[in-house]
């Protein structure tokens, strides 16, 4: 079991802030979630308000029953949300279930794209998952998500089976703790 760890920590990179969800994060989160590049591989559904603050509640209670959870990432320079990264326990009905290890995730806004902000945030939660949590982690992608797959692989995850998932292929992936 994870240290018990009630707050996402803090965390800063060259470029990127990685800090806790706060309620004024919520309405650049719920643009992000709508903005149909974005949502292309996370659920193929642009989401509406209530469904993304559903997903926008759930980081701050992973932190408090889990002892890790998603950060939200932030540009250094200007404060301007970029996205979110981390570990969830997302309870994916994917069978056989993925193992019970932390679930890397990573959604970046559209104006970050192509930026490198992606593998610097994950590289900093990846190193402080090593650290605090250790066992390793797992992912899913989609097929077609090639930005995703070839992260997956700079990270050191690597693919372990192919699902079914909410009707279509999933790629599983696993990463052994550096």
């Amino acid at each position: 079991m994870p240290n018990h760890i009630t707050i996402a920590p803090r965390i800063e990179t060259d470029r990127l802030i990685l800090r806790e969800f706060q309620l004024d994060d919520f309405d650049a989160y719920a643009a992000m979630s709508a903005d149909p590049v974005v949502a292309r591989f996370t659920g193929g559904l642009m989401e509406d308000r209530a469904v993304a603050w559903e997903k926008f509640c759930r980081s701050p209670g992973w932190w408090s029953l889990l002892g890790y959870g998603l950060w939200i990432v932030e540009d250094k320079d200007s404060g301007r949300f970029a996205g979110n990264v981390g570990f969830g326990n997302f309870e994916r009905g994917i069978d056989p279930p993925l193992p019970d290890i932390p679930e890397g995730a990573w959604v970046m806004d559209r104006w970050s794209h192509g930026k490198g902000y992606a593998h610097e945030a994950m590289t900093a939660a990846l190193d402080w998952c090593d650290s605090e949590i250790g066992g390793g982690q797992s992912c899913i992608i989609d097929p077609a998500n090639a930005p995703s797959l070839k992260l997956a692989d700079k990270l050191g995850f690597r693919e372990v089976r192919r699902a079914d998932f909410k009707g279509g292929q999933t790629i599983i992936f696993e990463r052994a703790t550096a």
